[in-house]
């Protein structure tokens, strides 16, 4: 890294996940499918659910409103705004705008970035870049999607994935020698077929006949993302060690994308990590794409699993197709 470059890093945390919770037990009576096919196959044991009322600048502001307390700063302090999404309130203004007006954060600037479940990532390397330039001091980053609303609750093959929540953290200046050491950021635009949301934008506008043929809900191609999510898992985690400088062996904390519980077992065994330096919060939450790797990160903060020193990497993997990697020195 360049040594000219002051050092950032992750000052404040915060989640949020909705009250709602969809159980396997309740997706049981919704469609043909039961707990044990569910637990077996993806390690999902239940998921929150949104409420009528909520968007994702909702989910969004309540992680924001945590993350700034634990950063002891208010949103007057802040100069730029994050939000990582796939479900954003509506395509304009962006998710990051109407948080801005709602805290208050009258001098930052604001936008939404859309990389999928790679989208945390992504934010943690654009605004780290703007703040070890000394352009900005303090940014919030937030991955937030509100998953439920693009969900087809009548596909068994899909619906029990997914979940919604928001993970936020706030950036500023660190010690020497702490903070983000390396990220790997990359796409395979080639793939892009095999995870999508045909319909709402320009190529398809939302019509009578988009909603009747279920063209606003999440597409996968289950097979081909799992094959891309265990290769890249792995291989972004090798490829940001690399450039840090360290081995695998020097990984204390393993934040991955929590997709399914096989992808994360998988790359525990390629990087030949125990699981007490894994953490794996997918039974809970399901996958909650951008909003996955930052709620996974807050709570090994929350648990005291991370402490002053560790190396942390996170990575995470998504529509794109797209992948993210960091090395932090918490």
């Amino acid at each position: 890294m360049n040594n000219n470059l002051r050092p950032v890093g992750i000052i404040g945390t915060g989640k949020y996940v909705p009250e709602k919770i969809l159980t396997n037990s309740d997706l049981e009576k919704i469609v043909e499918t039961n707990d044990e096919w569910i637990v077996s196959r993806t390690g999902i044991k239940e998921r929150h659910i949104a409420s009528d009322n909520q968007a994702t600048s909702d989910l969004a502001y309540e992680a924001a409103v945590k993350a700034l307390d634990s950063a002891g700063l208010s949103a007057s302090d802040l100069d730029l705004i994050i939000v990582a999404t796939i479900t954003p309130d509506m395509s304009f203004p962006s998710t990051a705008c109407i948080l801005q007006d709602r805290l208050g954060a009258k001098k930052a600037a604001a936008f939404d970035l859309s990389a999928a479940c790679s989208g945390f990532v992504y934010g943690l390397a654009t605004a780290t870049n703007f703040l070890q330039t000394g352009m900005y001091n303090n940014a919030l980053v937030i991955g937030a999607d509100c998953l439920s609303r693009i969900t087809d609750y009548t596909d068994r093959n899909t619906c029990v994935l997914f979940g919604d929540g928001a993970g936020a953290v706030v950036l500023g200046e660190v010690p020497e020698g702490r903070g983000f050491q390396s990220f790997d950021l990359g796409a395979e635009g080639a793939g892009g077929a095999h995870l999508y949301l045909e319909a709402g934008g320009s190529r398809m506008p939302a019509s009578a006949e988009t909603v009747e043929g279920k063209k606003h809900y999440i597409y996968m191609n289950g097979r081909e993302v799992f094959k891309f999510a265990v290769r890249v898992m792995s291989s972004a985690t090798e490829a940001v060690l690399s450039k840090a400088g360290i081995t695998k062996e020097d990984i204390d904390v393993f934040v991955p994308h929590q997709a399914n519980i096989r992808i994360i077992q998988s790359a525990m065994e390629r990087l030949n990590l125990p699981a007490e330096r894994v953490v794996v919060n997918v039974d809970k939450y399901a996958n909650t794409s951008a909003a996955s790797v930052p709620l996974a990160l807050v709570e090994a903060v929350e648990d005291g699993r991370l402490k002053e020193g560790d190396t942390v990497v996170m990575v995470g993997f998504g529509g794109g197709l797209t992948w993210g990697a960091s090395v932090l020195k918490w």
